[in-house]
């Protein structure tokens, strides 16, 4: 039924709607709690009468438009007495306070007297008469204190708003929904919404009810109560209970707490009231199969009677989240593809890592760049080595550097998380952390990293010695003095379910980034389809494997470099077979050798001075070989391929290791198919030079072992003249693997490891709308990416493509490869759940076929798009 109010001052109509289970109720009308209460209606749950105000109602208000409350008021017969809820399209916009008891005066104090007892209904008058005159109309707490008589109240009201106190109902009804309404209308609750992520003219609905007083002669209270745990999401009855004993008399005292439960500790409503309790249970279990959600229901008992006020969704962290979609789903009450779209992708990181309680006090010394996720305390160290000393303490640390280089991360693989100055969100120490799953904040300038006094100092001037305590916040980029209490990581066999069912749906294939075997191990157990990126440089930093490469480096004929390739050689295999072993059956991408030899060289005094002596050279031979491999611009210079083609025996020596293990694993039954990756490629020519060696050496290894190896040869697209010139490189090779990380830094001209500096400025000023290097940017970087995709299919129609960038664990950057017709993403093992359920809710959400894509099925609809 619509009610119409009457025209006050030249207003127009202000409609109004009575809840009932046909009203024509709207989330996009009236808000979410509407919705709610007509759905309990609907349920046959015992709901107050309740009135809905449509958004356009309450704008009109908060505009100043009158609303006679006649028509509204005669709903709820003489005296009324009731409340005043906010109702935001979403429930976690929040919005106004609830008001409650409107319509006290002492007519409505003599008529529930009779009820409830003198003191009581007097008590809940000035109740009223507080919130009204403090949080309606804005006076002064002061004025109201505690233990005020209702006489003295409305004294204190008539003294300060110079005029007596509204009795009318319908008076105080209207100047509460006013201010209910420009409440809602205020800058500082229109950002606190936009930060839930409400639109900025998100609408409010009111809701105004009949008030269940929770007050009588029989048991008699006040409560909340859920049937899960808010924190794992497991089945358990908790929340709260107000009880009134029985008795008039009682019901002139306080109301006093006991528990919903059974419980050695005191009273509870089991006890006292068991038929009601099993009536809330029963609610419960009706709102979990109605409104197919786990719901916190707000409730009175009056007298022994239950009433149910509101239900909200359980407010829940991320492993309660997942437990509870994939509990609703085994119990038929949602599918499976609603229980994944029910969890935030980017959520899932809470699970994999632990993190801060939020609820803990922080001393922040300073904010970052949030690199990797999760939460770490541990005790400053400024070295790999020093990291490295306490780890054989058993003691946790946190690195810290200026910024990381390829010699920290024997301590980057010690470390509890890892600090840096400088940086960006795909810096060396962020790429590096992310694989490791080793929580990591990165550009935070604020701070001065003393690397020769060995401390930091924040900008206060407060200094954090090398063995002080703090703690970093990975997800949010913290840094914090002292140990803070953490959560840790929260895997269960729900989120194993919820994986399964994302790989079911998932039209893209998700693998990972995993440098060593314990990373592999990693992506094995978070189900990654394979390994998409394996950067076989990161084997070489453990001390003896470092030697032999550095003898490599330091060799003066062919002799000697092939001596030291040759002590490499079993230690590469060995690496190999361990990876493959953890990957049975699906395929692993191998990425050989990558950046510059200056890397594995000392930059230190004290460095070189060692190296010398390891070597037995003298300072200055080892000092002249460091400056002979300088460059200017190393990103630019002799690494990649144009090592390949210039020192062609790094590359033989790997592509001998691979096909050795990938013979041993044949031999023991387990067959693999290996992918070679070569990486920085510009031109079609460098390709062909190096598979020729490669295939050189596959014929010698089947020649050794009598086995033909099948594998796979690809490229890495990282420079724009290569995705350019992709259709030339695509007749060499089988796959194509863009890596957006170095494709963007060289799209841009822009450093990845000192964009930090300035990119906060940037994304502020709108330069960017977001750190390219953390989405990838579709309309450069993503053009070269479908030019270099459409050309390379156009010369090789069965060609695979992927990206092996950090961008394949962002859900945007997943669409936009989804869109391009990319064979797979491929990012560090800890966002693999991530992208797999961001890849799962984009296929569900444009409803395609499970079964998966493939390019030519792609390929063949643009041609057929562009051609009709």
């Amino acid at each position: 039924m619509i009610l119409a109010a009457t025209q006050q001052s030249g207003a127009g109509d202000m409609k109004f709607e009575l809840i009932t289970p046909t009203a024509p109720i709207s989330s996009e009308v009236h808000g979410a709690r509407a919705k709610c209460l007509q759905r309990l209606i609907r349920l046959g749950l015992p709901v107050p009468k309740t009135v809905a105000l449509s958004f356009d109602t309450v704008r009109s208000l908060a505009a100043g438009r009158d609303l006679d409350p006649t028509a509204l008021l005669a709903e709820f017969g003489e005296l009324p007495l009731l409340s005043a809820r906010p109702s935001a399209g979403l429930a976690d916009w929040g919005g106004p306070e609830t008001v409650l008891n409107i319509g006290m005066n002492p007519d409505t104090v003599k008529k529930l007297a009779r009820r409830v007892g003198k003191k009581a209904a007097e008590e809940l008058f000035v109740r009223f008469l507080h919130a009204f005159a403090v949080d309606v109309m804005r006076l002064d707490p002061e004025a109201f204190p505690d233990g005020q008589t209702a006489q003295e109240a409305l004294q204190a009201y008539e003294f300060e708003m110079e005029e007596p106190f509204p009795l009318d109902p319908g008076t105080q009804l209207v100047e509460i929904l006013r201010s209910m309404a420009r409440g809602w209308e205020g800058t500082t609750a229109r950002l606190l919404r936009q930060a839930q992520g409400a639109p900025e003219d998100a609408g409010l609905g009111l809701v105004v009810q009949d008030m269940a007083l929770g007050l009588g002669k029989g048991e008699s209270g006040a409560g909340v109560i859920q049937f899960v745990n808010a924190a794992t999401g497991a089945p358990q009855i908790t929340g709260r209970y107000l009880s009134q004993a029985q008795g008039r008399e009682a019901l002139e005292t306080e109301n006093r707490a006991i528990y919903l439960t059974r419980d050695p500790r005191g009273k509870s409503l089991e006890e006292v009231a068991p038929e009601i309790f099993d009536s809330l249970v029963k609610a419960g279990g009706t709102c979990r199969t109605g409104l197919r959600e786990e719901m916190q229901i707000e409730f009175t008992l009056e007298n022994g009677t239950v009433h149910l006020i509101d239900a909200v969704r359980v407010p829940r962290a991320t492993a309660a989240g997942v437990r509870i979609a994939v509990a609703l789903a085994e119990d038929g009450v949602i599918g499976r593809d609603e229980a994944l779209m029910r969890v935030e992708p980017q959520a899932m990181t809470d699970l994999l890592h632990s993190h801060i309680d939020p609820d803990a006090p922080a001393d922040i010394l300073a904010e970052g760049i949030p690199a990797s996720p999760g939460a770490a305390t541990g005790k400053v160290v400024f070295t790999a080595s020093g990291a490295q000393a306490l780890a054989a303490q058993g003691e946790a640390c946190i690195l810290v550097r200026n910024e990381t280089t390829p010699e920290d991360i024997r301590g980057m693989h010690v470390a509890q998380g890892v600090l840096t100055e400088r940086g960006g969100a795909n810096s060396h120490a962020a790429v590096i952390a992310r694989g490791l799953g080793v929580p990591c904040v990165v550009g935070a300038t604020d701070l001065s990293v003393r690397m020769r006094e060995k401390e930091l100092v924040d900008p206060s001037g407060r200094t954090i010695r090398e063995g002080d305590v703090i703690t970093i916040d990975g997800s949010a980029g913290r840094v914090i003095a002292g140990s803070v209490p953490l959560a840790g990581a929260q895997l269960d066999d729900s989120f194993a379910t919820l994986m399964s069912w994302a790989e079911a749906v998932t039209d893209i294939g998700v693998r990972a980034n995993a440098d060593t075997p314990a990373e592999a191990a990693t992506a094995a157990r978070f189900g990654a389809d394979g390994i998409g990126l394996s950067r076989t440089e990161h084997m070489f930093f453990e001390d003896q494997r470092l030697t032999a490469l550095r003898e490599m480096i330091f060799a003066d004929d062919d002799g000697d470099r092939q001596a030291a390739l040759t002590r490499l050689l079993p230690m590469q295999r060995e690496d190999f077979l361990e990876i493959f072993s953890l990957m049975p059956g699906k395929p692993v991408c191998i990425r050989l050798f990558d950046p510059p030899l200056h890397e594995f060289l000392p930059k230190s005094k004290n460095g070189v001075r060692k190296l010398a002596e390891a070597m037995d050279l003298p300072i200055s031979q080892v000092t002249d070989r460091v400056d002979q491999l300088s460059e200017f611009n190393p990103m630019l210079g002799l690494r990649g391929v144009r090592l390949g083609v210039t020192i062609p025996e790094i590359y033989e020596m790997q592509a001998r290791a691979i096909f050795e293990a990938a013979a041993i694993r044949h031999r023991d039954g387990q067959p693999v198919v290996p992918e070679i990756m070569i990486p920085l490629v510009s031109a079609m020519r460098e390709v062909e030079l190096v598979r020729a060696r490669i295939e050189a050496m596959a014929a010698t290894v089947r020649a050794e072992t009598g086995i033909d190896i099948d594998y796979r040869l690809g490229v890495m697209v990282e420079t724009p003249r290569a995705a350019l010139r992709a259709g030339d490189i695509a007749t060499q090779v089988t796959f194509i693997s863009y890596g957006t990380n170095d494709l963007t830094q060289m799209t841009y001209g822009l450093s990845r490891d000192d964009a930090g500096k300035f990119m906060r400025d940037y994304v502020q000023k709108q330069v960017f709308v977001e750190d390219p290097f953390h989405r990838l940017d579709t309309e450069g970087v993503g053009e070269l990416l479908t030019l270099g995709s459409e050309r390379a299919r156009a010369a090789h129609p069965d060609i695979v493509l992927s990206i092996c960038g950090e961008h394949g664990g962002n859900a945007e950057s997943i669409a936009f490869c989804r869109a391009t017709g990319i064979d797979y993403v491929s990012c560090s093992p800890y966002r693999v759940p991530v992208a797999r359920l961001a890849a799962a809710q984009l296929a569900l959400s444009e409803q395609v076929s499970p079964k998966r894509r493939t390019l030519s099925h792609w390929i063949k609809t643009r041609i057929a798009r562009k051609s009709g």
